[in-house]
């Protein structure tokens, strides 16, 4: 028990997805939630459960064809444990219950959603329980118009309910057979607008969301909210734009395809027939992703954002500054270490894809991989076939990516920093 005590909440949160994963896969293993005749292997098992957990959508085995309804819907409850976060759960199990909330709950609700400080953190998460009760239960209403003209009533009530909350969560899991995802409704604007509109607010974060609610207007948001917006948007229109140039497909494809790469993955068109240069767009809107405190995944847009403000500061020996506003030297080489974590995780993981899968083309493995370190789950169609090994390497890239590199990195710092200090030598760069 005091090994527990002692650990960080970095440690707690790794731990925390890491047990909710492990659990997943030994319910999922198990027959009764299978379909009849179909037999799972475990690693197939721990692959989806940690793609649910880790809201990421890459299946190497169908969801509907594979799993029945009680199947499926642990499927669901794992893919919103992993959205919401293994800490928010717990302290909203803990609310529920009526109990208080101690200190030790509110500092790992602080790390996991990457707060300033424990000021209101009860309230935010009833305020996060609220949203998504009202967000999932709007998105499956209008699912429900959509799929109820070609399913029975009670199967249209489960096939909106799951894409709901894969939606909203950015996980891009379907239960519709087949690995077809969402190919049949490419033309639907409806289901397309619908999807996108949660996939953005599920990305956004909920302190943004939240922010947004309360203060309308822009000049009055943190910068934090400012940056956010900002960058989805400009993502959302750069993207589209670039991939309706390079792709044959409509301009809501395109739109869609921009939306659900910031780490939903759901597809209305094969990505497989993508071209290069629509697969390394797809690649870099993965590889940023979604926002800090989101149901999603990546480098996220504020580190982008950071990233291109301090490179611009930099060649102009200016301050770096983001809307009138100082950027912390503290914040940009955090999001420097994160960029260069990340990037040694894809490439190494994309290297090792390339000694075990050496049938598929380099672009193929690199999308797989970015895939699953931003938990986005868009495929080029090649993750069934993935041996066992592979399939071990992405769920390590997908547990990495969704708890966070940073925070996987602080699990070995057993040491506090010493102020020892050593002269000053300069270094030739460039």
């Amino acid at each position: 028990m005091n090994i527990f005590k002692k650990m960080s909440p970095g440690r707690y949160i790794a731990l925390g997805f890491m047990t909710v994963i492990l659990l997943g896969t030994l319910i999922l293993f198990l027959p009764f939630t299978h379909n009849e005749g179909i037999d799972v292997a475990f690693i197939d098992a721990l692959f989806t459960s940690t793609s649910a957990v880790c809201v990421t959508g890459l299946t190497v085995v169908d969801t509907a064809d594979t799993y029945n309804v009680f199947g499926q819907t642990i499927v669901a409850v794992l893919i919103q444990i992993g959205g919401l976060g293994v800490t928010s759960v717990g302290v909203g199990f803990i609310l529920l219950a009526r109990k208080k909330v101690d200190f030790k709950d509110r500092i790992l609700v602080k790390e996991a959603l990457n707060l300033d400080s424990l000021k209101g953190v009860v309230k935010l998460i009833k305020s996060i329980l609220l949203m998504t009760l009202c967000f999932e239960g709007v998105g499956a209403i209008l699912s429900f118009i959509v799929f109820s003209k070609e399913y029975p009533t009670v199967k249209a009530i489960g096939i909106s309910l799951f894409h709901t909350v894969a939606s909203f969560n950015n996980a891009g899991f379907d239960n519709l057979g087949g690995f077809k995802n969402l190919l049949d409704y490419q033309s639907n604007v409806l289901l397309n607008l619908t999807t996108c509109g949660l996939i953005i607010f599920g990305g956004l974060g909920f302190v943004v969301i939240k922010e947004i609610i309360h203060k309308h207007s822009f000049k009055k948001f943190s910068l934090h909210t400012k940056v956010v917006i900002t960058m989805t948007a400009l993502l959302l229109v750069i993207g589209t734009i670039l991939l309706k140039f390079t792709e044959e497909i409509s301009w809501m494809g395109a739109f869609f395809f921009s939306t659900s790469a910031r780490t939903a993955g759901f597809s209305t068109y094969p990505v497989g027939n993508f071209t290069s240069a629509g697969l390394f767009i797809l690649i870099l809107l993965m590889f940023i992703g979604a926002s800090p405190g989101s149901t999603g995944g990546g480098i996220k847009t504020t580190t982008a954002f950071t990233l291109a403000k301090s490179a611009y500061s930099a060649s102009t020996n200016k301050h770096c500054y983001g809307f009138k506003r100082r950027i912390p030297t503290e914040v940009i080489s955090k999001a420097f270490v994160l960029v260069f974590l990340a990037a040694l995780l894809v490439c190494f993981s994309t290297f090792l894809l390339c000694v075990l899968e050496p049938q598929y083309t380099f672009m193929q493995l690199l999308f797989e991989v970015v895939s699953g370190f931003g938990t986005v789950g868009l495929s080029t169609g090649i993750t069934p076939e993935l041996k066992p090994a592979s399939e071990f390497v992405i769920i390590i890239t997908m547990y990495i990516g969704r708890v966070g590199p940073l925070t996987i990195a602080s699990l070995w710092s057993f040491k506090p920093r010493t102020n020892v200090r050593y002269s000053e030598e300069t270094l030739t760069i460039g």
